[in-house]
Order: C-alpha cells, then sequence, then structure tokens
C-alpha cells in the first residue's frame, strides 16, 4: 500500500538533513543550499534572465529574486542590462560566483552524499523522485 510507505517521511528527512548539511559547510563560503543551487543553474546558463532561471529552478520569482539580490550582495552574481530591452536584466557569474571552491565544494559534496550507491539504483532513484515531483505538479494543477 503506497500510503503506508515510509518513502515520503524519509524524503523529507533526507531534505531537511541535505540543507542543514550543506548550509553548515557552505557557510565560510557564504552560500545556502537555495543560493548554491542558483548558482550551479546559472553556471549553466550564464546570461539568463531572472524569470528563465526561475522557471528553470521551479521556484517562484519572487523567491528568486531575494537570493539573487543577496548573490549580487555577497559578490558572487551581477545584474547586467540586456541588449534591446531596458527593462530586464542577464544575471552573470562574477569572478568569486566561478571561484574553483565553491565549484570544488559543490561536486566534493555530490559524491560524499551518493558515496557507495550503485549507478544503476541512481538511475531508478531518480526516475522515482521525478514521478513523485509530477504527481505533486500534477495535484497543484487540479
Amino acid at each position: 500500500m503506497a500510503q503506508d510507505s515510509p518513502l515520503i517521511d524519509i524524503l523529507l528527512r533526507v531534505i531537511r538533513t541535505l540543507r542543514r548539511s550543506y548550509d553548515l559547510r557552505a557557510r565560510d563560503l557564504g552560500l545556502t543550499l537555495s543560493r548554491a543551487r542558483a548558482l550551479t543553474a546559472l553556471a549553466r546558463r550564464d546570461g539568463v534572465t531572472q524569470t528563465e532561471l526561475a522557471a528553470e529552478l521551479a521556484i517562484e520569482a519572487p523567491t528568486l529574486k531575494r537570493q539573487i539580490d543577496a548573490l549580487v550582495a555577497d559578490g558572487f552574481v551581477a545584474r547586467q542590462p540586456l541588449d534591446g530591452d531596458g527593462r530586464k536584466n542577464a544575471l552573470v557569474l562574477t569572478a568569486r560566483g566561478r571561484d574553483s571552491a565553491i565549484v570544488e565544494f559543490t561536486g566534493r559534496l555530490r559524491r560524499e552524499v551518493l558515496a557507495g550507491i550503485p549507478p544503476e539504483d541512481l538511475a531508478k532513484a531518480a526516475e522515482v523522485l521525478e514521478r513523485i515531483a509530477q504527481n505533486l505538479d500534477r495535484m497543484d494543477r487540479a
């Protein structure tokens, strides 16, 4: 019976523990898990707008705005006017945002969190979690 499955409770515990662990380790770098997610996504698509980045991260634009404001204040991100549209800004990483210590930290954390888990198990887990996310999205649209 799916409703008796401990999966949701385990998932909530993993999320809480991951956030706490990440925040503890990243404090010296001036990052939180949410800000690091924004930086990581921005590293893949430097120069996107805030609206595009919010869509990619599947979060509300006002939530992302607060994160970007903090990243700008801490020198990780800069806003640059978009050519041809004075109302929009492109988000770009600064030298600090591209800092190899941040990239290395994120990579090391991901390796450590997933250590010892066979690739086929990770693939299945990703498939299951994606289905859960789709179910939640469907519920929210109903």
